[in-house]
């Protein structure tokens, strides 16, 4: 087990790579000048030569890029064009954000999606399958800026039950240890921050768990259904066990491992989704940085969320691949 995660460890350096040099390549495609866009567009030639300089702007491709990874090699993600703040702690102060509404969302959608995945595969073809099969298509068709827009114009605007934008009222008083509003909430007994901060994920999460949550109800059911029709199943039951033992002990266990794979893609999903879901509620995450950080043309804030997130992505596939031998232990790495 060692020596695989050793070699998957290693296996990300050529991944990271090649990810940099189509980043950075993409970017440059781009039509625009980002030193026009910085200088504002009443800028002088010589502010935007200036601007230019300072940035290496005006260095050939490869002499950028060069300059680039070397940067990142000695673990400078770099600084920002606009804000001149260093991305990494840019990131160490966005990404928690990002972190607790991706985490919540998944756990809204496992809570939802798997017991809704088993019900229709043990009610095959019932009333309640069609119901949950209709819902789950509904969940993987409708956008999550639509979703999100009606959910906050609904819940936020004409009933006004919850709030719609940020992640803690501005009149809350929170001390920041991790910057996790629920983790910092607990740990420093603040009841008023904590009601607050789970206020604000609601929204949010339901939005962006959508489409997690229907893709991990259909492939629970069909997983299931292809479990539930082997021998074993019929012996287990033909041995007199009650069918909510065969059900969760024999064929969920037995059923987990395509869905642990569909887990680790959502994390792509949520990432994604992340951008879209932060920039309708305000949230300050990573995700409505890089959509605005794309739109100013901060080279350095995408090319390094770019690595930053590949690199994210590839660790959580590690950990499902690892999660297989705890699930199966006929599953062996060597």
């Amino acid at each position: 087990m060692t020596s695989y995660i050793i070699r998957r460890l290693l296996s990300l350096i050529p991944t990271l790579f090649g990810v940099s040099i189509i980043v950075f390549l993409f970017l440059r495609m781009i039509p625009g000048d980002p030193a026009l866009a910085l200088g504002g567009e009443h800028a002088t030639e010589a502010t935007v030569e200036r601007i230019r300089e300072e940035f290496g702007l005006n260095e050939s491709l490869p002499r950028q890029y060069i300059t680039y990874m070397g940067k990142i090699l000695r673990g400078d993600l770099g600084r920002s064009i606009l804000s001149k703040r260093p991305i990494a702690d840019e990131i160490r102060v966005r990404f928690p954000a990002t972190l607790e509404l991706s985490v919540c969302a998944l756990i809204l959608a496992l809570v939802v999606g798997l017991p809704a995945g088993i019900i229709s595969a043990t009610k095959r073809n019932t009333p309640i399958d069609n119901i949950a099969m209709v819902g789950s298509l509904l969940g993987i068709s409708m956008p999550i800026f639509w979703l999100g827009l009606m959910l906050n114009w609904f819940f936020a605007v004409q009933l006004g039950w919850l709030p719609s934008v940020t992640r803690l009222d501005a009149s809350i008083d929170l001390q920041r240890i991790t910057n996790l509003i629920i983790v910092d909430s607990i740990l420093t007994g603040n009841a008023e921050a904590l009601l607050n901060g789970i206020k604000h994920l609601i929204l949010p999460s339901i939005a962006l768990s959508t489409i997690s949550m229907a893709i991990i109800a259909r492939m629970t059911r069909s997983a299931m259904l292809e479990v539930l029709g082997q021998d074993y199943i019929r012996t287990a039951r033909a041995k007199g066990l009650i069918e909510r033992v065969v059900t969760v002990r024999h064929a969920l266990k037995n059923a987990l491992l395509p869905v642990i794979t569909v887990l680790g893609l959502q994390v792509g999903v949520l990432l994604s989704g992340a951008v879209l879901t932060e920039t309708i509620f305000a949230w300050p995450g990573i995700g409505r940085w890089l959509y605005l950080s794309i739109l100013s043309r901060d080279y350095p804030i995408v090319q390094g969320m770019a690595l930053f997130i590949t690199a994210l992505f590839l660790v959580v596939n590690l950990l499902v691949d690892v999660s297989y031998a705890l699930v199966d232990p006929r599953i062996r790495y060597e």
